[in-house]
């Protein structure tokens, strides 16, 4: 087995690890070799879409812990170019990667709308009423059959130009991409608020979408995060969601 290497970067579920010449993601809890075998399959179902993604190259059990070998992506992180800058030009870029994503058929993988639902379903802070009012909403907003990312944002981009690699395909879906956009609209709502309206305003002009139909994703988007445990959100999220 190759020894595994130093620390290339950690977020909430997982870290990722030199590996040799490629990069090993481990999840953070033992328990976690479904999300291992998931983000590997999603690899390889995107793989033979010539999208910006890393290829998989093994998932398995390493000292423990579930993860997933794949290419290594390049060092320079996008999101330090799209903070820093106020010009309209890393907007662009991103949108234009996003798009890429957006007109490539997601069949195989999981449906959006049902992974929605399913989160609504599950949330805490819902009372019945509004659980009832957002699976009704979520039921009316039309659905795709487009790659979906699920957790596109700023720091899982990594290089720049045709050398681009989108990372953390855990949550790739099939759907309809106003969705997927109007989810980075909520991380980045959170992470660098200043800065979300500008990335789903650059996304419509490019597209031809209009913003109001992204944003009409935003309630049922936002209840279900709430299953995402992540507490410092919630009071927002609930809001945002619609429920006093």
């Amino acid at each position: 087995m190759t020894e595994i290497g130093r620390l290339l970067g950690s977020g909430k579920e997982a870290e990722v690890f030199e590996y040799g010449a490629l990069a090993l993601k481990l999840y953070r809890h033992a328990a976690a070799k479904a999300s291992a075998f998931r983000e590997g399959a999603n690899l390889a179902i995107v793989a033979r879409l010539s999208l910006p993604a890393p290829d998989v190259h093994a998932v398995g059990e390493f000292n423990g812990r579930w993860g997933v070998v794949m290419d290594r992506a390049p060092g320079s992180c996008f999101a330090e170019r799209f903070v820093s800058t106020t010009a309209s030009a890393p907007f662009e870029e991103m949108a234009h990667l996003h798009r890429r994503l957006h007109q490539q058929s997601g069949d195989g993988l999981p449906s959006l709308t049902a992974r929605l639902s399913a989160g609504i379903r599950q949330a805490e802070g819902l009372d019945a009423l509004s659980r009832h009012r957002l699976l009704s909403e979520l039921e009316s907003l039309p659905d795709g059959d487009r790659v979906c990312h699920g957790d596109f944002h700023p720091f899982n981009i990594h290089g720049v130009g045709q050398a681009a690699m989108i990372v953390d395909w855990l949550d790739a879906c099939c759907g309809n991409p106003l969705a997927d956009v109007c989810r980075t609209y909520l991380l980045l709502r959170h992470a660098v608020p200043e800065r979300a309206m500008g990335y789903v305003e650059t996304y419509a002009a490019m597209s031809g979408a209009e913003v109001g139909a992204i944003l009409a994703w935003l309630a049922p988007i936002a209840a279900a995060r709430l299953t995402e445990s992540v507490a410092d959100e919630n009071d927002e999220l609930l809001r945002l969601a619609g429920v006093a």
